[in-house]
């Protein structure tokens, strides 16, 4: 039987998150990682998601690493081409291929208390040892699909928007479209010129801003080459939206303004008044994903779309039925429906001190120490874990905060000959009780139901403040707050 092998730090995963923890570890002279990748390319998100029209909500000099600046990005929003080819270009750079693990799914991760050290099971039956694990398997990668009564019945094509076919016919089709969130006001736009007739089912509308979105000319990216004038665009976009943190945080009544400028774009873009109407949200703006779209209300305008605010009864095996009773035909359904973000570990089953499942753990609500450490299971970090999820910034500030905390962890462990680490119960348990009082006073917390909240109401998704103040908060791991343990004899 092959020896299993053994590894400093364990990476799960290669979108954003992943790749940064590994850079950061190979600069700082710890080359002693690997990563593994359930599938046989890297990119996460921006791998998967490839549906018509996709692209980023964050501008594109934004949504980057800070440490590898990209001046040629093609338009203010990247689209998902672009970021793919640019997560790999940034991989290959660094040589991260020889370090990756691909079509190796970690399914189980385990503590071996007596050796300190993590036990890792892929899907195709290999075993890792680590002495460290970084979770950044991310909250956009399983796709969430409601459970329609009578959907297997369904005689038609149906996929998830993360699970895009681009081999199936759409021309002259009728296409159903359920869900109304990030990824379906971007492809309905795209597929509703294409396809004979759609009908989107809305069960509720989103708020929908102008995106300020443009091309950059050729001088512009000239002068984006430029290294002080590039830190100085960056720097104002951060600023111009982390402004944007107050009246999420502290003051959601400004954000009434931003209210009547959606109105006033739906008018703008919509004739009918009565589809005005059914797309203008009845909730305050913020409560759900504020969403970002020039060519959405345009879309929905056009003769050969209808929009249904019924909700869905049933689906048959030709089509949809709403609770009015009414059957329409549809030959392929399209879920743009999201992901299951509260599931921040997958198939990933994590075991922690005396049998203890974080999974478990989890299941009523899922909780960490600054999004990354849980009490019980030590040396575990998870990459944009509970509660660090934004409303109004890039997730990437986030993810580099975070991978200067575990570095920051690491440093500790090093300096102090520890072979384990982890959170105090007392230091989680009073983190998470101020973090949910402060998310009770934000916007999110105003009354509408969103993705931000779990079954119970609880918001685990969210980070309650601004991202510069996350900064402040994991710019030094705090050994006083952690319990850590002495490496043991040899095993």
């Amino acid at each position: 039987m092959t020896a299993p092998e053994r590894t400093r730090v364990a990476i799960i995963g290669t979108g954003f998150s992943g790749l940064a923890m590994a850079i950061q570890l190979q600069r700082s002279g710890r080359p002693d990682f690997l990563l593994f990748e359930r599938s046989g390319s890297i990119g996460g998100t921006w791998r998967d998601n490839h549906y018509p029209g996709c692209a980023c909500d964050v501008p594109a000099h934004l949504y980057s690493f800070s440490f590898e600046p990209n001046p040629d990005w093609s338009s203010a929003y990247a689209p998902q081409a672009e970021i793919r080819a640019y997560i790999e270009r940034v991989a290959a750079r660094h040589d991260l291929a020889r370090r990756i693990r691909f079509s190796a799914e970690v399914v189980r991760a385990e503590l071996d208390e007596a050796r300190a050290c993590w036990t890792l099971a892929t899907s195709d039956g290999r075993v890792f040892i680590a002495d460290v694990v970084v979770s950044a398997v991310g909250g956009l990668s399983r796709p969430s699909v409601p459970r329609l009564p009578g959907l297997e019945r369904f005689a038609g094509r149906t996929w998830h928007s993360a699970r895009w076919d681009h081999g199936a016919p759409l021309d002259g089709e009728v296409v159903g479209v359920i869900g109304t969130g990030a990824s379906a006001i971007q492809f309905v736009p795209r597929i509703a010129p294409r396809a004979g007739r759609l009908i989107l089912f809305q069960r509720t509308p989103p708020w929908v801003l102008p995106r300020r979105d443009h091309d950059f000319t050729p001088m512009e990216r000239r002068l984006l080459r430029i290294a002080p004038l590039r830190w100085l665009y960056r720097q104002r976009l951060y600023w111009s939206l982390e402004a944007r943190s107050i009246p999420f945080t502290l003051a959601p009544r400004v954000l009434r303004w931003a209210q009547r400028v959606a109105v006033r774009h739906i008018h703008s873009q919509v004739g009918d008044p009565e589809l005005a109407r059914r797309l203008t949200p009845d909730y305050t703006m913020g409560c759900k994903r504020i969403l970002l779209s020039n060519d959405y209300y345009p879309a929905l305008a056009r003769p050969n779309v209808e929009v249904v605010t019924d909700p869905i009864r049933e689906v048959t095996a030709r089509g949809v039925v709403t609770d009015d009773g009414v059957e329409r035909a549809v030959s392929t359904i399209v879920f743009g429906t999201g992901f299951d973000v509260h599931d921040y570990l997958g198939r990933l089953r994590v075991i922690g001190r005396g049998g203890a499942e974080l999974g478990a753990r989890w299941r009523e609500r899922a909780e960490a120490h600054l999004g990354a450490t849980v009490p019980g299971f030590p040396s575990f970090f998870i990459m944009t874990g509970p509660n660090t999820g934004l409303g109004h910034n890039s997730i990437i500030f986030m993810a580099e905060c975070q991978v200067r905390y575990i570095l920051s962890a690491l440093r500790a462990m090093e300096r102090r000959g520890a072979c384990l680490v982890e959170p105090r119960e007392d230091v989680a348990r009073d983190y998470n009780r101020r973090l949910q009082e402060r998310l009770r006073r934000t916007v999110w917390s105003s009354g509408c139901r969103s993705w931000y909240m779990n079954q119970d109401g609880v918001n685990t998704t969210l980070w309650p403040g601004s991202t510069a103040e996350f900064l402040l908060r994991t710019w030094r791991f705090d050994p006083a707050a952690h319990i850590m343990e002495r490496r043991p004899g040899p095993a």
